[in-house]
């Protein structure tokens, strides 16, 4: 009896991670006019999915996307426009969600960030090259006195393994 209910209890966590996935979305049912599934399929292009990040809706297989492109589809059917559809997602989700977010106040990072980090780091290196050694003072006469000394102590031995025509 403990055998099948440890055996139970192993199958049991073996499929837990299996009953653990989001259910796979619902096949979309397309708009019956084509004109009216033409602008859906063209929303679904510029709808940045929330989930996937890097993936417009039409392209996503998350279940959030699914439910982002039946709600465009429903508000496009109730005679909405593009740009309220559009409205609509960014009251939603904010202005992430359009890949092509609108330029205000808000999302001035999104739309010049990229060019500022560029810009610094282009002043960056140009304030680096212009970077000048520090100037070195000569040396005095006692000082000159005491190179020239060391030098001329030291006396110079050639290379043991250096052939003739290395010298």
């Amino acid at each position: 009896m403990k055998r099948l209910l440890l055996i139970a209890a192993a199958l049991l966590l073996a499929s837990a991670p299996a009953a653990a996935q989001e259910p796979p979305p619902a096949p979309d049912r397309p708009l019956p006019d084509a004109a009216q599934e033409a602008r859906a399929q063209a929303l679904f292009d510029d709808i940045r999915c929330v989930v996937c990040q890097h993936e417009a809706i039409a392209d996503s297989p998350a279940g959030i996307a699914a439910d982002m492109r039946v709600l465009v589809r429903e508000q496009i059917a109730a005679g909405r426009t593009d740009e309220q559809v559009r409205d609509d997602l960014v009251r939603r989700y904010g202005d992430f969600v359009l890949f092509t977010p609108p330029l205000r106040g808000g999302t001035w990072l999104l739309w010049f960030g990229p060019f500022a980090a560029l810009l610094a780091a282009g002043a960056g290196l140009w304030f680096a090259t212009r970077r000048r050694a520090p100037a070195t003072e000569p040396l005095s006469a006692a000082e000159e006195a005491d190179l020239e000394r060391i030098l001329a102590d030291q006396a110079v031995r050639p290379d043991p393994d250096a052939k003739p025509s290395d010298h």
